[in-house]
């Protein structure tokens, strides 16, 4: 084990400041803009928020594979047990990927090799970080594939012949086939039905438990991430807005932002002709606003709002939230009950 690894005082992954930029005809786009946190080993942090609000690029940006064209790390650091990942070389990340830190893309679509035998897919990931014969790497990924649920004499078919929901567990077994530290998951369960929902993150859960794997999950749907997180951040234009425990965020929603998502969630105890919605539109990344990113949209907004950028504040609680109205929102819900 590596001399950062066996100090209890570093934290197991630390996000920074990281800010991302991204270029397009003759534009940038602030993609992500100053986001910072930790996360300790064997836990779980949801990223919620927005299609655009820059989720994925966050997961990206830690596993280095943002494009090598029309796309830029600006600031900050990333570092796993201490070890700042910007700074390795491009052999050593190709070595931490896939045995330290793993991700499972959004779509098991395309994120199979068509032409390639899925055994072979999983085995490749096997023979890359460890060592052995042909045999042994086969025998590992078919014991990888019965782990997610596949028979193992499917191990010489193509992604063609497997559902949807197979596909996902041939992904989540490439993923895990080196027992990574890290599994940053991009909403593995958006392209499935309910029932194979559930069983994946079940799955995910089962091994996440077994091999103590901390995980980043992005997701739109708030049961997922209440079911499956320890700790949730709000994401919104390229930063976090709030973060908290599962807990303070469901319970206790600070931001007017958080409290327009929950709002939006069909309440099946209320009979209710519309579904509440956020007004207005996200903003523009290349032409962001002034101070608070949310205050066109806002019905707390004030002058204040449209200045300099605001701080988040930290509750006695550790519950973060970057708003200057905290407390007025909070006395507006709290007044009319509000619960989720």
């Amino acid at each position: 084990m590596a001399e950062h690894e066996k100090n209890p005082l570093i934290p197991f992954l630390e996000v920074n400041n990281l800010a991302v930029e991204y270029f397009s005809d003759g534009k940038t786009v602030h993609a992500v803009n100053g986001v910072s946190f930790r996360l300790d080993r064997g836990k779980t942090l949801g990223l919620v928020g927005e299609t655009g609000a820059g989720k994925t690029t966050i997961a990206k940006s830690i596993l280095r594979i943002l494009p090598d064209v029309g796309a830029r790390i600006a600031d900050g650091t990333v570092c796993l047990n201490g070890l700042n990942l910007f700074e390795q070389s491009a052999s050593d990340m190709r070595k931490i990927r896939g045995s330290k830190i793993s991700m499972i893309f959004q779509d098991p679509m395309t994120a199979l090799n068509p032409v390639q035998r899925v055994g072979d897919q999983i085995a490749e990931v096997i023979r890359l970080h460890r060592q052995g014969s042909n045999e042994d790497f086969d025998k590992q990924a078919k014991e990888m594939l019965t782990m997610v649920g596949i028979p193992e004499d499917r191990y010489y078919e193509y992604p063609h012949q497997f559902s949807g929901g197979m596909k996902q567990r041939v992904v989540i077994a490439i993923a895990l086939a080196c027992n990574p530290d890290l599994l940053l998951a991009d909403e593995p369960t958006t392209a499935l039905d309910v029932t194979i929902q559930a069983q994946v993150l079940d799955l995910i859960a089962e091994l996440r438990a077994k091999y103590n794997t901390a995980m980043l999950l992005i997701s739109h749907d708030m049961g997922v991430v209440a079911t499956t997180c320890n700790y949730v951040a709000v994401i919104y234009a390229g930063n976090i807005i709030e973060y908290g425990s599962k807990e303070q965020i469901f319970d206790h929603p600070s931001h007017p932002y958080t409290i327009g998502l929950f709002r939006a969630i069909p309440n099946m105890n209320e009979d209710e002709e519309w579904l509440h919605s956020i007004d207005g539109l996200p903003p523009d990344p290349t032409d962001l606003p002034r101070g608070c990113a949310f205050h066109p949209r806002c019905s707390y907004a004030t002058p204040e709002c449209c200045q300099d950028p605001i701080t988040m504040y930290t509750t006695t609680d550790g519950h973060q939230c970057r708003c200057c109205h905290i407390n007025e929102v909070k006395l507006q819900e709290d007044k009319h009950g509000t619960s989720y």
